[in-house]
């Protein structure tokens, strides 16, 4: 029996080709696949279309990622993979999303998008399109699949979503995972790495969608004005803060500074250490400024991704209500998102 596989589209540089009337760009029609794309059929994959109300990645929100994972939920029994036509902007966030609100997948989630629209000659569409959907349909000797988890498929590399950041906004090869091998590499055949795999998870996945957008960013810099710091860390509605701080997680060690973070610790907020640096992780036991934001309540994001990091906060905030019980959440990998 063939694999089957949901292709969900829901926007992005992918899903647009031209007019041949006006010459324009216009949405492509997702149903006619097999049609625009013949070759697809020589996968021996079943395909079915899903087209929701199409989105600029930039307008992306955490309900839109409640609505995908519904929609994964309701009809996993239906299929053996899911493959998620995003834009590239704001996809490692969504795939970041998806891979905490899905846990317990013993099938592949598996995303991708373009930066040439589809119905362009020379698009980078067509092959992360093809090449997406046989991952999803990818069977192991035993018949479990391949990639049980949710991934991020890109210009001959699968990475794990919540490890992936976009890099580039010119270069076809727009993703890297820095931290974390790739799960696959795309060439005459498609190489799993399967030590880097996770492994499947037993019996129905487990679905969360109560994300909280409590959540800020406080990036570092140098000259940051106090006011600007405490205006941050102490605004209204805020529950969890990413703070963005320099190489291996240090920051100032002036005392009105340290003194504002530990005020935000003080009144409930949780802090997150994360790096600025694209590799490498965050280590507060090496220099002073990072023993002093930890000694101020920061915690450790170790290797984590900014982006998995907002997705993370949004999730632990949303499931857990003690402050005690998140922290727990965050400091320890849930699915994979970072390496102590």
């Amino acid at each position: 029996m063939k694999p089957s596989v949901l292709l969900i589209y829901t926007g992005g540089t992918i899903g647009m080709k031209t007019d041949a009337a006006t010459g324009v760009l216009v949405p492509f029609d997702f149903s006619g696949i097999y049609e625009e794309f013949p070759s697809l059929r020589r996968l021996n994959v079943d395909i079915d279309v899903l087209t929701l109300r199409p989105v600029d990645s930039s307008n992306i929100t955490p309900d839109d990622w409640t609505r995908l994972a519904r929609i994964i939920a309701e009809r996993y029994d239906r299929h053996d993979g899911f493959v998620v036509l995003h834009g590239t902007d704001t996809m490692s966030y969504s795939a970041s999303a998806l891979s905490f609100m899905l846990q317990n997948l013993s099938k592949p989630v598996v995303f991708t998008g373009s930066q040439i629209p589809i119905g362009v000659l020379r698009t980078d569409g067509r092959e992360n399109l093809i090449t997406a959907i046989e991952i999803a349909g990818a069977k192991r000797p035993d018949g479990s699949p391949e990639v049980p988890e949710t991934s991020l498929y890109f210009q001959n590399r699968l990475f794990r979503a919540n490890r992936t950041t976009k890099r580039s906004a010119e270069e076809l090869n727009a993703f890297r995972s820095y931290n974390y091998p790739p799960l696959a590499e795309v060439g005459v055949s498609i190489a799993y790495n399967r030590a880097a795999i996770a492994p499947a998870g037993n019996g129905a996945p487990e679905i969360f969608t109560d994300m909280s957008d409590r959540v800020a960013i406080v990036k570092l810099f140098p000259g940051m004005p106090r006011r600007s710091l405490t205006t941050m860390l102490t605004q209204p509605g805020i529950d969890g803060i990413i703070l963005e701080t320099y190489g291996a997680g240090n920051a100032p060690t002036e005392e009105w500074f340290t003194g504002a973070v530990r005020d935000a610790v003080d009144a409930g907020r949780i802090i997150l250490n994360v790096t600025q640096c694209l590799d490498g992780c965050v280590s507060m036991n090496i220099y002073e400024t990072g023993l002093a934001l930890q000694r101020a309540g920061v915690l450790c994001g170790y290797d984590i991704t900014t982006e998995a990091a907002v997705a993370k906060m949004m999730y632990v905030l949303g499931r857990e209500s003690s402050r005690q019980g998140r922290i727990e959440l965050l400091k320890r990998p849930i699915c994979g998102e970072f390496t102590i």
